[in-house]
Formats: C-alpha cells, structure tokens, sequence
C-alpha cells in the first residue's frame, strides 16, 4: 500500500492523472478513480471500450520493476495464460513518465478483464479447484521464464526493505527478532525451479476474473507484486481468507484449491506442511509495508474517509504485531 499522504493527494487532486492520460486515445469525460492502493488506478473509455490507467509514485515502485512486471505478463500471455495486455501510448511506449514537484509518477494502460470477480463467500469446490489450476499453471511458466532485460525483485529485497524499517522504529525488537528467525529458515531451503520462481503474491479473488464460456478459467490481473520467492508463499497468499479458518466449508474449500493445484504442478506434503511458516513471513511483510504506510509526516484537516482508513489499518498493524 502506498504512503497514506500521498493517497490523501492523489484522491483529493486527479490532475496528474488527468496530465498522463493525454498520451493516450481516450473519450472525453470518462476518466473516474476505480482504486486507491499501492497504485491508483482509474477507469476510462475509448471508443466506448473500458480501459484501466494504472498510475505509480517513484516512492513505491521504478521503472526497472514495471518494465519486468511488463515483460514477465507478455511471457504469460504469449505462452496461453489468460491475463491483460498493456496498450501502447500515442509515443508508442508502454511506460509513460510525469515529473512533478512532488515526485514522478509512471503510467501503464490495460485493457479490461473479461469476467467476473467471484465471492469468498459463495464460491463453490470446482471454481476453487480451477482457482487452483489457475495459479499451478502460472508457476508452471514461471519455472521455465528467463527475463530479457530487467529483473523482478526478490526475497532477500524484502528482507532488507523489513530491517530497514524496523530499525526505524524504537520498540520493534520483537519484529527483528521475527525477521531474524523467518530470514533463517528461509535460507535453509531449496531455490530449485521446481519450488522457486517468480510468482504474482497477490493471486486473490479481487485480481482474477472468472470466466466459463468454453472452458472455466480465470483472467489474471494485478502483476505489480510479482517477486521470486517460493511458490508455496504463492498459495498461503492466496488463500489468506481460508487457510486459517476453522470451520469445515473453508477446511474443504481449501481442499479443492490444492486438488486443482496438484493437477498441474506437484506439492509434497512437507511443502504443505511449511504453510505455516510462509504465513509467518507473509504477515511480517505486510506488517512492515503497513508500518511505511502510516509513516506519512503530518497532514491536518484530514477526511473522514481517510481517518477511518487510518484507523483500520492501525488495528490490522495491532493484530499483526501481537502474533510475533
């Protein structure tokens, strides 16, 4: 998630969003905000036909990581996996450039998902296990993806961006002590191909469009978390919403999801066995992104909306801390 400062900005002040869409077709008027989160994102119309204008700050992302998350999504789709494709601008690049006093920002332009989002609450055993399918076949390319030119970050960046903001923060010995242990059991295991590689670590419901014309499968959008680390750390992600919970229909659900992800890839029962830990350093990670979030200076005269938001995310950081 994105400095909750310049959240505040972007929402109250579109117009550099309105700046970066001229260099791109679009229809009048259409330009709307559609969400606010690491990036913001807006919705637009050319030709009557939706697109999506995704919009950076320097602060939470580079051009270097855009331009892989941009290659690695064309390898997917040259290679059949079903997710967006970015638009060229009028300058024929994928990657337009704003410089403003406040910073940089970059924008990329998608095409609209075809599908729909499905609910946790109502989504049956056979779309879990193509939910499932969906991300074994994404690893399944992924184990074979060499990047051409830039490079996605890794675990070991995470660990470092972890560290350098606890060490920020007087109190946060037990987060480091955390970081300490999880980093260690990291380094003990395997980076063959056949367990490590670069994954989406965001491959949940509100990024996969479902759709089941000719065969059931999902459209996969929201690439810009992508990193190279354990595929397992891909399904514990994935699964945040069940994994954990103790009632039998999630237990099941869950079931379902790695049947279908055992179609395409294996899992061993010892890799399953370590979901607890990659839930370990999941909620660690967050807990530290969350940290750099609320770290935004002074702002007065603040909205209820972003109070509220504030506060909600200060409980999430709470309950985080409280399970290290």
């Amino acid at each position: 998630m994105m400095d909750l400062g310049n959240m505040l900005r972007g929402v109250a002040n579109d117009a550099f969003a309105q700046s970066l869409l001229q260099f791109w077709e679009y229809d009048e008027g259409t330009l709307r905000l559609w969400r606010a989160s690491s990036n913001f994102v807006y919705v637009f119309e050319r030709n009557q036909v939706q697109y999506f204008l995704r919009i950076s700050f320097e602060h939470d992302n580079s051009l270097e990581q855009i331009r892989a998350e941009l290659e690695f999504m064309q390898y997917l789709k040259t290679n059949g996996f079903p997710t967006v494709t970015s638009i060229q601008s009028k300058n024929k690049k994928l990657i337009e450039t704003l410089s403003t006093p406040e910073g940089t920002y970059f924008a990329v332009v998608f095409n609209a998902a075809n599908g729909f989002n499905l609910d946790e609450d109502t989504i049956t055993e056979k779309q879990m296990e193509e939910w499932g399918k969906s991300l074994a076949l994404l690893h399944c390319l992924s184990k074979t993806y060499e990047p051409v030119c830039d490079k996605r970050k890794s675990w070991l960046d995470t660990v470092q961006f972890m560290e350098s903001v606890f060490k920020k923060y007087p109190g946060e010995e037990l987060a480091l002590q955390e970081l300490s242990e999880i980093t260690n059991w990291l380094q003990s295991l395997s980076t063959d191909n056949d367990v490590f590689g670069l994954i989406h670590y965001d491959f949940q419901l509100d990024n996969l469009f479902f759709k089941e014309d000719n065969y059931p499968h999902f459209n996969v959008i929201d690439f810009d978390d992508a990193i190279y680390h354990w595929y397992a750390l891909d399904i514990v992600t994935a699964l945040d919403d069940f994994i954990d919970a103790d009632d039998p229909q999630s237990k099941l659900l869950t079931h379902s999801f790695l049947n279908g992800y055992r179609t395409k890839m294996i899992l061993d029962n010892d890799v399953e066995a370590q979901f607890p830990q990659f839930q370990r350093y999941a909620n660690l990670y967050k807990y530290a992104r969350l940290l750099e979030t609320l770290d935004y200076g002074e702002i007065n005269d603040t909205p209820t909306w972003f109070d509220d938001l504030k506060g909600k995310l200060i409980s999430v950081a709470d309950k985080l801390r409280n399970k290290f």
